[in-house]
């Protein structure tokens, strides 16, 4: 069996967006299961990375190392069945079809996004009690907490971009995903997609639900902080939730909403 044409794909996108906009109970818990796997895979990136990254003469080579390790949270996402906000802004889809309402793509999209929160919160928290920031000497803890620091001090604009680029690859592995027939294809088009994503550095607002938190909560501990020497005068809820989560969810929602969604839509609907 071959892989869908991309208008096929765009029509199987559009369809499964009718049942995502009907909004139940069952799709708040599949939506904090997608975030503790989106953090499961954002933990054991920096586990797979953290002596590397926090040299810069590695550095380059540990981004490789999480972006080999990162992408298996998309995978279990795509694969065991899970609601995501960032794969759920291609709902675009079916608003533009009109085989949904707005509110009822806006609806799933905030009880996503709130489970998703709930679901990265509950790893951050998991991790932090199990010990597992003691990791390395508590270089591990040092890098989460620098790593949360690095997010929270982007200013606004850059933030904004760097979510685009995202979620543009974010929405192309589910495009991909949703085209492919094979178990193997699908995992090849989450892992290139979302690999490229973690080399370039770019910002993904659910695995960020992950990262600064777990950076808030390791910044409590003084032997973390000190062990890289990093200044968490700007680490605080405040910066976190305004500074980078705000930002980097519109611009999520623009790289998927529009580069991916709204951009096939109009090739395969309006450009013959």
């Amino acid at each position: 069996m071959q892989a869908l044409t991309s208008i096929e794909i765009l029509e199987k996108i559009s369809d499964s967006a009718v049942a995502k906009a009907r909004g139940s109970i069952k799709h708040f818990i599949l939506a904090i299961l997608a975030g503790a796997y989106i953090a499961f895979g954002a933990q054991a990136s920096v586990m797979a990375s953290f002596n590397l990254v926090s040299d810069p003469a590695t550095f380059g080579i540990g981004k490789l190392v999480s972006a080999m390790v990162f992408p298996v949270g998309l995978m279990m996402v795509m694969l065991c069945g899970a609601e995501l906000f960032t794969g759920n802004n291609l709902m675009i889809i079916g608003t533009l079809d009109r085989k949904i309402k707005m509110s009822g793509m806006l609806k799933n999209w905030i009880v996503v996004y709130i489970g998703n929160f709930v679901g990265a919160l509950l790893i951050a928290a998991l991790v932090n009690y199990s010990g597992l920031l003691e990791s390395g000497g508590g270089l591990l803890g040092a890098v989460t907490v620098k790593t949360a620091v690095s997010k929270v001090s982007l200013d606004f604009g850059k933030a904004f971009v760097l979510g685009i680029m995202c979620n543009w690859m974010v929405c192309l592995a589910v495009w991909m995903v949703t085209g492919a027939y094979t178990t193997i294809s699908k995992i090849f088009s989450i892992f290139f997609c979302i690999g490229l994503f973690v080399v370039s550095g770019f910002e993904h607002s659910i695995a960020n639900m992950y990262f600064v938190p777990a950076g808030i909560i390791a910044s409590g501990n003084d032997a973390f902080v000190q062990l890289l020497g990093t200044d968490i005068s700007n680490l605080n809820i405040e910066n976190f939730l305004m500074g980078n989560l705000l930002p980097v969810t519109l611009g999520n929602i623009v790289g998927g909403g529009i580069f991916v969604g709204v951009v096939y839509w109009l090739v395969g609907r309006k450009l013959k």
